[in-house]
């Protein structure tokens, strides 16, 4: 085999050793040295590494231009693998007849700008220690700008990068500054000290100030902050880890996502851009992974390429009414100088660079984000709200980077467009609920037996996927334990059961039994309720002493442990206080509005009016019926602030319906008139009635020929999570006769495992089958075990980037077989191996009505192929099979090919990027030969050569029917593909 058909027929490999460890340092190694030695010049260079452009697509832009260049670069190529991977990528490629003489040319140069091409790998190991140094001699010649340097420097860059991007500039600056840089590293080695051995240190004051600060920090981080702390819980001994993802598909993304990721290159789309948004639900674990970044920088442990942090809650930056600089905000909210103030400021501004700021809990602001107000001068004070915007659309100290939190609800498209990238926060992964109970319970036997009723109850097991719910789990083990088949199904449920423990851990045992224990506390829940009602009515989540007063908030109250003391960020140094997370606050202004005698008869209907809920994440205020109308004045002298937020008033909704489900209603026997309750339950079926049927309303008429198709929007998804806290068989049964549609889309709704119980909870009651879509969601295992109850009105399930195993497969299948409706599905991009081929093997022997599998970009081999194949024998049903960016390779396909041999149904095959070669395109063609119904076949991206193409085109010959074989990016040369072209035009190269 020639060395260029080996460059070919490793194309998949060589591509994922260069590029799926995420960076692009080896792909950038191996072009240095093909341009030291003069393989690639300098144009191919600029055409390979094309500046924003993904990873995968430089690499493979490179692969290409080697092959055409024919045999010698091909061996030069492989000998600069060799060089430059790991050992542990470089494992499995073969790199027989790759030069073995990689030395640098160190013939005669007529010019510096050549010796910087023939000598640049060496260069630039010589230069990235040294790059401040190098740039300043630059300067001084007068070769380099400030900017210049700047634009080299840029953080998001790695010192080897740096390295390169100082190399390109000068070679674009001509012979002057090329000499410059040469003589530089010429003097530097002469004078016999290492190249590295001048580094830069902050000013002394600088460095005394990064200590203050790294020490309030982690004064402020070494404790969890989140629901309330107060328990002085170790952050170290109890964080764990939630599961990141990218907003945006990256193909350079490989293996979940680390907390260095958040600032790191990776899933970059806007490189002018300085602000990093890390969004998720409430409870999901934004502000303690923000405490885990404070911690481990102020350890050392982590963002090292940053001096300085200051970090900042949004929530108590609300309480800040005075107008600020960014100066005094920085030291007036963090962490104040001792001495020289302005000096230490004056640096922040000149080294934007190695300063992060962090801003938790962007949705908690009373204003919603804008950019009208610009404001560029660091020393003008302006409200809070007005410097906040202005940092994170880079007006204000362009070059520092942010990074805020927010629900996702709250991000719209004003803000995005200032993101360098949006990062996902989903909550724990079943292996992180282990790992967050275990690290709970000091006591092993309680963390299992806790763990073991998780597992009898998996409506409970999905919904611990949310930290905050986990830790009130956590929390409440013993009532859990003791609860039997009365073990929380619904959300309301769970904080039902830490409100008791709350109640119970306060007072004498003996004097709460029974049901009795809200009746003997309702005062305090009235109180509290109260606060938290006109709280949220306000977007107010910090209440000082007279807002306690006014509500009737007593010490006795305070002390029950709902309400914790806030870090006060105002001038006065009065006590403050919050609620133990935003959630309970929410919790208890639904309390409020079921059990009070004071609410209007309209707040029910306003809290679920779906056109308040407006897609900048406000409304307007829902609550200002039922304020005193002093309250209502001076709220609307406010102006922005008077807005209360969509995703709050959403959770307090979907804690009303579940508080009035008829499950809780003997709780309130004695705390409501019957009268009164039952009202509230009407008002609250018919507003979720009312707000099912204007989706239902809005469902497009479908185009002739297709199907009626409904693309569902997040708030309908809300609409059912409140049918399900209901518990109300009644009320979905109403809502789900009036949809009649064919196809229900639900992508990029953030559906996870409690999205999926409810939805399975309601869909049950389709009148007739429908397609399920729910691609790019967070469904996982759990979520999947979720919607078994409605899989018997799905004849089609859609499952798309989901982080769904084997295990869940298992699951599905099983009871996807006992269906009769289910016919389609798609699972790509998942987490599938050879592991869950034998059940759909199974499905496939036992269905004979199912029609379409598509398994794509998952990583089944050639035994996985082998055994669907075992399935493939018996089906005499399935019309559409997707194999594609898998890795079955010449013995799958041929395994696969003798199945579908006699195949009467087969409409459609794709095998794309599997490392398909001649073999088995010609075991292929046998079905191309045999088959009545074939009509396309997809081979792009694999390695079929010329004998493999031959064999196709002779089936043809015998087939008519065939519409289209697919074969581009295969090993065939540009005269083969144009002979093959004009003998068969049914062949697409």
């Amino acid at each position: 085999m020639s060395v260029q058909e080996l460059v070919l027929r490793q194309r998949t490999e060589i591509l994922n050793a260069l590029c799926s460890s995420g960076s692009a340092e080896h792909l950038e190694q191996v072009l240095d040295i093909l341009l030291a030695q003069g393989e690639l010049i300098w144009e191919d260079y600029q055409n390979i590494q094309v500046p924003g452009r993904a990873l995968y697509t430089n690499g493979r832009q490179l692969l290409d231009l080697v092959y055409t260049k024919g045999l010698e670069t091909c061996a030069l190529f492989l000998a600069a693998l060799k060089q430059v991977l790991p050992k542990v990528h470089g494992d499995g490629l073969t790199f027989s007849g790759c030069c073995s003489n990689l030395e640098e040319k160190e013939e005669y140069h007529s010019t510096s700008t050549q010796t910087l091409l023939t000598q640049r790998p060496s260069l630039v190991s010589k230069l990235q220690c040294c790059i401040d140094d190098a740039l300043k001699a630059l300067v001084i010649s007068g070769d380099f700008t400030s900017a210049e340097c700047d634009e080299v420097r840029l953080p998001m860059h790695t010192p080897s990068q740096q390295a390169r991007r100082l190399l390109d500039h000068v070679r674009s600056k001509g012979e002057s500054a090329a000499k410059v840089v040469l003589q530089y590293i010429q003097q530097k080695q002469e004078s016999g000290s290492p190249l590295n051995q001048e580094k830069w240190t902050p000013p002394k004051e600088v460095f005394k100030y990064q200590k203050k600060l790294s020490s309030s920090v982690s004064a402020q981080s070494c404790f969890l902050s989140t629901y309330g702390g107060t328990s002085h819980m170790s952050l170290d001994d109890i964080y764990t880890k939630g599961e990141l993802e990218l907003a945006h598909n990256c193909v350079d993304v490989h293996g979940p996502l680390g907390l260095e990721d958040i600032l790191g290159t990776v899933g970059t789309v806007n490189e002018e851009a300085d602000t990093v948004l890390v969004s998720g639900d409430a409870g999901g674990g934004k502000s303690t992974l923000l405490q885990r970044l404070h911690l481990l920088w102020a350890r050392g442990s982590a963002l090292q390429d940053f001096l300085l942090l200051f970090p900042f809650s949004c929530r108590r930056l609300n309480s800040e009414t005075r107008e600020l600089s960014i100066q005094e905000l920085l030291f007036q909210h963090c962490c104040w100088p001792d001495r020289e103030q302005e000096e230490i400021f004056q640096f922040i501004l000149d080294h934007p660079h190695l300063i992060l700021f962090t801003f938790d809990g962007l949705d908690e602001l009373k204003q919603s984000f804008s950019d009208e107000h610009r404001l560029c001068c660091p020393t003008q004070r302006a409200p809070v709200h007005i410097v906040l915007f202005n940092l994170i659309q880079g007006s204000l100290l362009k070059g520092v980077r942010k990074v805020v939190t927010s629900r996702p609800e709250a991000v719209g498209p004003v803000l995005k467009k200032h993101l360098r990238k949006e990062v996902l926060l989903k909550g724990f992964s079943p292996s992180g609920i282990d790992c967050f109970v275990r690290k709970h319970h000091s006591d092993p036997t309680v963390a299992a037996k806790v763990l073991e009723s998780l597992q009898t109850n998996t409506a409970l097991l999905g919904l611990c996927h949310s930290p905050v719910l986990c830790w009130i789990v956590s929390q409440c083990h013993k009532e859990l334990l003791g609860c039997g088949e009365g073990s929380p199904q619904t959300i309301t449920d769970v904080y039902l059961m830490i409100l008791q423990h709350f109640f119970q851990h306060q007072t004498s045992p003996k004097s709460t039994t029974g049901l009795d224990w809200l009746q003997e506390h309702l005062k305090t829940v009235l109180h509290l309720g109260k606060l938290a009602f006109e709280g949220i009515g306000a977007t107010c989540y910090i209440f000082s002493g007279p807002d306690l007063e006014t509500c009737g908030v007593t010490e006795k109250d305070i002390c029950m442990g709902f309400l914790i003391q806030s870090k006060n960020m105002s001038s006065t140094h009065s006590k403050c206080y919050e609620f133990l997370h935003v959630t309970m606050q929410c919790f208890f202004a639904a309390l409020y509005i079921v059990l009070s005698n004071n609410t209007d008869r309209s707040t029910i209907p306003r809290l679920f009016e779906p056109q308040n809920m407006r897609e900048t994440g406000l409304s307007s205020t829902c609550f200002m019926a039922c304020m005193p109308s002093t309250d209502k004045q001076e709220r609307a002298l406010e102006g922005e602030a008077t807005a209360a937020e969509t995703p709050n008033l959403q959770i307090t909704a979907t804690f009303v319906s579940g508080l009035l489900s008829q499950r809780h209603r003997s709780l309130w026997i004695h705390c409501c008139p019957t009268a009164v309750m039952e009202k509230r339950v009407r008002q609250v079926s018919r507003c979720l009635s009312k707000g099912m049927q204007k989706h239902f309303k809005s469902i497009p008429q479908p185009v002739e020929g297709e199907k009626k198709s409904m693309h569902a929007m997040p708030g309908f998804v809300w609409l059912i999570k409140c049918i399900y806290e209901m518990q109300e068989s009644r009320i979905a049964k109403c809502a789900m006769s009036k949809l009649e549609v064919d196809h229900l889309k639900l992508t990029y709704c953030n559906i996870g495992p409690v999205e999926c119980t409810a939805l399975a909870y309601v869909l049950q009651h389709l009148r007739n089958p429908v397609g399920l879509q729910l691609d790019n969601n967070s469904v996982g295992d759990v979520g999947v075990e979720q919607l078994l109850p409605c899989m018997h009105i799905c004849n089609s399930l859609y499952l798309r980037n989901n982080n769904i195993t084997d295990e869940g497969i298992r699951k599905l299948l099983a009871k996807g077989i006992q269906c009769d409706n289910f016919r389609k599905i798609a699972l790509f991009n998942n987490k599938l191996t050879d592991a869950c081929t034998q059940h759909f093997s199974h499905l496939l022997k036992t269905k004979q009505n199912f029609l379409s599998l598509r398994l794509g970009n998952n990583n089944i081999t050639e035994e996985g192929a082998k055994q669907l194949a075992e399935g493939l024998k018996f089906n005499h049903s399935l019309q559409y099979l997707g194999l594609w960016g898998n890795k079955i390779g010449d013995a799958g396909t041929e395994a696969l090919a003798s199945a579908l041999e006699s195949s009467k149904s087969l409409v459609w095959l794709s095998l794309v990027g599997n490392g398909v070669g001649s073999a088995g395109a010609c075991a292929l063609a046998n079905i191309i030969k045999n088959s009545t119904s074939l009509e396309e076949l997809w081979l792009t991206d694999n390695c079929i050569t010329r004998t493999g193409v031959e064999c196709l085109i002779q089936a043809l010959e015998h087939n008519t029917r065939v519409i289209s074989i697919w074969l581009r990016n295969n090993d065939l040369s540009l005269e083969e593909i144009e002979e093959m072209t004009q003998r068969e035009s049914r062949l697409t190269f």
